[in-house]
């Protein structure tokens, strides 16, 4: 899937979060949503104007946004 077709960033729009193009819902509250454990019908049924393939766009955005960043986690502090 490209997501560039359904996400959006910009500096005027939720402090240049990434957002579904042309709406205020961001990819981060999509992603919080889900894990959260909320159904895709879920999200669908909250915002009228979200659709699946908006859903799946966020999630290859993320998967995409990893792929391309060293992540460290923080170790533990052991005490």
């Amino acid at each position: 899937m490209d997501w560039r077709q359904y996400i959006e960033q910009t500096p005027d729009v939720m402090v240049g979060k990434p957002v579904i193009k042309g709406t205020r819902l961001t990819v981060e509250l999509i992603l919080e949503r889900l894990s959260d454990g909320d159904s895709e019908a879920d999200l669908l049924d909250s915002y009228p104007r979200l659709r699946k393939e908006h859903i799946r766009a966020a999630l290859a955005f993320a998967a995409a946004s990893l792929s391309c960043e060293e992540n460290e986690f923080a170790e533990a502090d052991a005490r």
